[in-house]
């Protein structure tokens, strides 16, 4: 299935002489994503997996100098990984981390390109004594979005650049067109973006077999749980994790840590929610004060909603029935969540750091987000009535926080009224930060 990092490790392999390292939760592809590509690009491919060669962990254990590191790693190499012409790769790195900071070396000496990926690297990678700033290109990777859901599914690409030319000109898509993705956003709603569920999906069509797949990938999740619960009594990280869905389903999204236990406050909890952050399994939406730039200055850090990784997971979590809904696109039923979820997702996985707002007085508005050097907010509608956003029609009507646009998503078509562009749901994909060609700064500083 395609993913759009492939063409970033392309890149890697045909361009760059740093080490490479993939990272992001479990489940999500990036071995299988580095081997493939790895196999086309004509290279070698000395894999070493931590996790299913554990002993290679205490022979290449983190006491020795990188240069010991270099010859114990050539003595277990075949005599067929010719230098030069060879990618190791390094998979689970998050159980040998200490590899990481002898990358350095690695590269300077240059026998060999490097290549690793790991879960939980955010969680594990904050021990490490030093990073190799300069020596390392990082990939952030995510559940598939429903661009690569399309594909994966046989969108066309006269299909999907006809989607960029409609979003580009603010022109509507043909219904018939509009009515079928409609369809099959709200199937991406129950199966989401883990690569297995996604291949299920296309193998079978059959949705109970990939919820199967979906809490077996939950199950590994709370294995996680248990593992990093059992080493720092602190942590709630299952409790955490378990109650996202009803947090969501709530009218008011804001995280409630009364639910964990009425007697701790936020502090008590702080780390187990930094951890599910950066092991990459929930989406944390900060509350800014107020919509202007830069959001990061009124972000107030206890007060956040907390979003599913990937969509398919979230909706696992419910009952049968709220699949059924979705497929049959009850009108009538609240899908917000499920919504609310994708989008924040999706941004996330562009690059951007969603944030929400919400002033007495003015109102709540769903996402904000710091796009072409601009506050931009952005509002999530499920139901019919998506042009009644009294909120963001607040925001707007305040001169001092210059929102010159705002974006409405919700299951209509393309329209712009003002300066609010009313987008349908599945074309969340396409809000992307502008590209800069170049940034030319010439001084005239002749006479100094």
């Amino acid at each position: 299935m395609f993913r759009k990092d492939s063409i970033t490790i392309k890149e890697w392999l045909e361009n760059s002489n740093k080490a490479l390292l993939v990272t992001g939760a479990r489940q999500i592809g990036k071995t299988w994503l580095i081997r493939d590509e790895i196999d086309k690009s004509g290279l070698k491919r000395f894999e070493i997996n931590f996790i299913d060669q554990p002993d290679m962990v205490n022979y290449l254990n983190a006491e020795m100098s990188a240069e010991d590191f270099l010859v114990k790693l050539k003595m277990i190499m075949p005599e067929e990984y010719k230098i030069h012409e060879t990618v190791v790769f390094f998979d689970e790195i998050q159980k040998c981390p200490e590899i990481v900071t002898k990358i350095k070396f690695l590269v300077d000496e240059g026998s060999f390109r490097y290549a690793m990926s790991g879960s939980l690297l955010g969680v594990e990678l904050k021990g490490i004594s030093s990073a190799p700033v300069g020596y390392l290109s990082i990939i952030r990777m995510y559940p598939m979005d429903f661009e690569e859901f399309m594909i994966a599914n046989g969108i066309s690409k006269t299909t999907l650049d006809m989607l960029k030319d409609k979003f580009e000109t603010c022109q509507p898509v043909d219904d018939f067109i509009h009515q079928k993705l409609l369809s099959l956003f709200f199937v991406y709603l129950i199966v989401g973006g883990m690569p297995d569920a996604v291949k299920k999906y296309i193998e079978t069509k059959d949705i109970r077999e990939v919820d199967k797949i979906q809490r077996d990938i939950v199950e590994l999740y709370k294995e996680d749980f248990s593992q990093y619960e059992h080493e720092d009594k602190k942590l709630k990280l299952k409790s955490i994790y378990e109650i996202v869905p009803a947090e969501l389903n709530k009218q008011n999204k804001k995280f409630v840590f009364t639910m964990l236990d009425k007697e701790l406050k936020f502090d008590r909890y702080e780390n187990s929610f930094l951890w599910l952050k950066d092991a990459g399994v929930v989406i944390p939406v900060y509350n800014a004060d107020s919509p202007v730039i830069p959001l990061l200055a009124s972000k107030s850090s206890n007060v956040f909603r907390l979003f599913s990784s990937d969509i398919g997971l979230l909706t696992s979590a419910y009952p049968a029935e709220t699949k059924i809904e979705l497929i049959s696109q009850n009108g009538e039923v609240n899908n917000g969540a499920h919504f609310e979820n994708a989008v924040a997702q999706q941004l996330l996985a562009n690059g951007f750091e969603p944030y929400f707002c919400k002033k007495k007085n003015v109102g709540e508005l769903d996402f904000l987000i710091e796009m072409g050097g601009k506050v931009v907010p952005i509002e999530v509608k499920s139901g019919k009535n998506y042009k009644s956003h009294k909120a963001l029609d607040n925001y707007l009507d305040v001169s001092e926080y210059h929102l010159e646009r705002a974006y409405v998503f919700s299951t209509s078509n393309v329209e712009k009224e003002g300066n609010i562009i009313y987008l349908p749901i599945y074309m969340s994909y396409l809000l992307k930060e502008p590209k800069i060609e170049q940034l030319i700064v010439n001084l005239d500083i002749s006479g100094l």
